[in-house]
């Protein structure tokens, strides 16, 4: 299903955002990119794209390429991301990702614009009480990014219900991995996703993978996370974009995860097996605002929208971030 006009992804030269791109302009969606640049690369935008090189924040560009192009559905990727700095720098996760959704939830209310899907994050639930979280669970944020996060949820939610708009929250757990094709991937110098990190290490850019707290309550005493293909988490967003255009009038917040976890130390495992190279482990303590274990109840999303995983394997999500790390080497080269 396409709309009549375009989709405006926010955030579009980033990680997340890029692939999403590709899944739109796959799925024969029409794309406009807004992005500072900031941490994202013009060189990750698909040609196919038109890219505004802008601030989420800046109302006046926001609005005008709304008009400019049409826009009828937004997909808001852009934010700061990074949870232990988000402890440190409150502030700065209010503004870059409260503060600035804000802006941009008011110019889509002023243009019309009648679709807005959210990326969320499973840092909105805190430290659950069950080992598989629902989107029922109570969200219990107990670091500044799960909280900025929860806010433009509620924001949408209450924006929702006074304007023409309907909107889709995915809460993304540990996103992975790269495109299949390489055509994009996680490129962001100074990364903390463990996968990106761990792969760094594997091809020669990092000599140790700091583990972070080893005396959680899991199997192996490392913290336990619901890893999640890039590739699949943005098909996701197109499914939900085709639910939200075909019943305007009704909104959804679902989990993006496959239901299953691995430990820190099973991922430096797959790295070794994908790589054949030996990480060497920097046992450390934990991390203020890390839960032990984190993984998705996803009954909702298989039930409501067509998505099903298809990349599903950890050894395979290593291979493709392994493959994108070798070529973004060739690019520095």
């Amino acid at each position: 299903m396409t709309i009549d006009g375009k989709v405006m992804v926010t955030g579009g030269a980033g990680y997340i955002g890029s692939h999403a791109v590709l899944a739109l302009l796959d799925s024969g969606y029409d794309v406009v990119v807004v992005d500072n640049l900031v941490t994202g690369f013009d060189w990750a935008v698909d040609p196919r794209a038109t890219l505004v090189r802008a601030d989420v924040s800046d109302d006046a560009v926001v609005r005008a390429t709304i008009r400019d192009h049409r826009v009828r559905a937004i997909l808001h990727f852009a934010g700061s991301v990074v949870v232990p700095e988000s402890v440190s720098d409150p502030l700065k996760y209010y503004r870059n990702n409260t503060a600035a959704s804000r802006s941009l939830i008011e110019s889509a209310v002023a243009e019309n614009v009648p679709h807005f899907i959210f990326s969320s994050t499973a840092a909105t639930y805190g430290t659950p009480a069950t080992t598989k979280v629902a989107e029922t669970d109570p969200t219990v944020p107990i670091n500044p990014y799960g909280m900025s996060k929860l806010m433009t949820e509620i924001m949408l939610r209450d924006v929702a219900a006074a304007h023409p708009m309907n909107y889709c929250v995915l809460r993304y757990f540990n996103v992975a991995g790269a495109d299949p094709q390489g055509r994009t991937g996680q490129s962001t110098a100074g990364a903390t996703h463990l996968i990106k990190v761990a792969v760094e290490a594997a091809t020669g850019q990092r000599d140790r993978v700091g583990v972070f707290g080893t005396d959680f309550d899991t199997p192996d005493g490392t913290g336990v996370r619901d890893y999640i293909h890039v590739t699949d988490l943005t098909a996701a967003h197109v499914d939900a974009l085709d639910l939200l255009v075909a019943r305007p009038t009704e909104s959804h917040t679902l989990n993006c995860g496959y239901g299953k976890g691995f430990s820190v130390l099973d991922v430096l495992d797959a790295v070794g097996r994908v790589t054949n190279v030996t990480i060497t482990r920097d046992l450390q303590g934990r991390r203020a605002g890390d839960p032990a274990m984190l993984t998705a109840d996803n009954s909702a999303i298989l039930a409501t929208l067509p998505w099903r995983p298809k990349h599903d394997d950890l050894d395979g999500i290593v291979r493709d971030a392994v493959n994108w790390e070798r070529k973004l080497a060739e690019r520095r080269a």
